[in-house]
């Protein structure tokens, strides 16, 4: 059986230091953009060779169109979001994959932290979303890339919403921008990408003060993360 998938990839600059993002993703919810978000547990975690590995479980729901309720009755769907953090390397990278209503919907979500040399951190989204539901599956793929765009708008907003909680005085002389591209067939193994960027202003010294704020940061809690998290739940 040849199963199809389309692809999304959309990328956010956040105008805070990677440090300061990687903090606050572990208190992003609850945040005004997350309503869709209803629990989340860490079931696992640990650091090895220096990087720290964490597996959590989410539930989330979503309202679906009325051509996809003879398919799906809008029930929580539970989440594994497998997570490995590099200080060194300074990457955070996240992989979601959903547990049920994989026939229906599968969504396998990559996305990528990383510093940028403005002092702001770069988050490169992608989705791979597939459904083996015959004579729907175009459908159903077209509104998951949809739904994914919209969630990733979301997503952000929520994220800078608790960024600006947690780090007020903190932010960059940066604008943050958002944008997003296409789909592929992975049976043919092709896949178009582009990016769209939009223009940023910065600030030399701002950005300068920020970056060593958020290495400080980062050095500071490197001893803390290490022990609480060196015994393996």
């Amino acid at each position: 059986m040849v199963i199809t998938a389309s692809t999304c990839r959309t990328e956010t600059v956040f105008d805070y230091s990677w440090g300061h993002v990687v903090a606050a993703y572990w208190n992003r919810y609850p945040n005004p953009s997350s309503t869709h978000v209803l629990t989340e547990d860490t079931i696992q975690r640990e650091v090895r060779d220096g990087k720290l590995y964490s597996r959590r479980l989410l539930s989330k729901t979503n309202p679906v169109p009325k051509w996809g309720a003879r398919f799906y009755n809008n029930a929580p769907v539970k989440i594994v979001e497998d997570s490995v953090l590099d200080p060194v390397k300074r990457t955070f990278t996240t992989f979601t994959r959903n547990l049920g209503m994989k026939k229906i919907m599968k969504v396998d979500e990559i996305v990528v932290y990383t510093e940028q040399k403005d002092g702001s951190t770069l988050a490169v989204r992608r989705a791979y979303i597939s459904s083996q539901v015959f004579g729907f599956s175009r459908a159903i793929r077209a509104f998951g890339i949809e739904r994914f765009k919209s969630n990733s708008n979301k997503a952000s907003n929520g994220f800078n919403y608790v960024l600006r909680r947690m780090f007020p005085q903190h932010q960059l002389n940066t604008s943050a921008t958002t944008s997003s591209t296409g789909n592929a067939s992975v049976a043919s193994q092709q896949q178009g990408e582009s990016i769209v960027n939009t223009p940023s202003h910065s600030n030399t010294e701002t950005l300068k003060s920020a970056a060593k704020i958020g290495y400080e940061f980062m050095k500071s809690h490197a001893t803390k993360i290490a022990q609480l998290f060196s015994v393996r739940n």
